[in-house]
Order: structure tokens, then sequence, then C-alpha cells
């Protein structure tokens, strides 16, 4: 299958092809992707794509995946409504 067509990150709409161009220009931890290609950053907060990436990371750098994960999480790790955000100061 082509590897533009393969979704890795359906949040921010990254394909493979991006997540190895991603490695090819020298990223080598899932933050540095991150940050360059903000996947892991959309609503979902990488609980598909993060897998998918370390697995890529892992392929191309020889390292095993419980050297390339955990990365940083960030809260808030799950989404929250606007009206949950705008009632905290109501309370």
């Amino acid at each position: 299958m082509d590897e533009e067509k393969i979704i890795i990150c359906r949040c921010e709409d990254l394909t493979l092809k991006d997540i190895r161009e991603a490695i090819s220009q020298g990223c080598t931890t899932l933050e540095e992707i991150k940050r360059v290609t903000r996947c892991g950053m959309g609503p979902c907060q990488g609980r598909t794509c993060l897998p998918l990436v370390a697995a890529e990371l892992s392929r191309a750098t020889g390292r095993g995946i419980e050297e390339i994960l955990p990365c940083t999480v960030r809260p808030p790790l799950m989404p929250l409504k606007m009206g949950t955000i705008a009632g905290a100061e109501d309370g």
C-alpha cells in the first residue's frame, strides 16, 4: 500500500510518509516527532498514533519499543467540553 495513503494520526491528518520524512530528517524520539509534526497533539492525545509512531521509530533505529515509549503527555489527557471549563468559574 502507498505510504501516502496510510493514515497514522487521524487528528492531525498525518500519513506514514510524513512520519518517515520526520525520521529521515533526524527525529529519533517521540518527543521530536511530536514537536515537528504535531502527531499526538490532537483530541485523542496520541492514544492511537503514538504506538504506531513508536513502532516505526523502532524499525528505523533498531531500538526496542520499551526504549522509545513513553513520551511526555501533558494534561488534559481527556478532551474537556468548553462548558465544563466555563462552569469551573461558577463553583
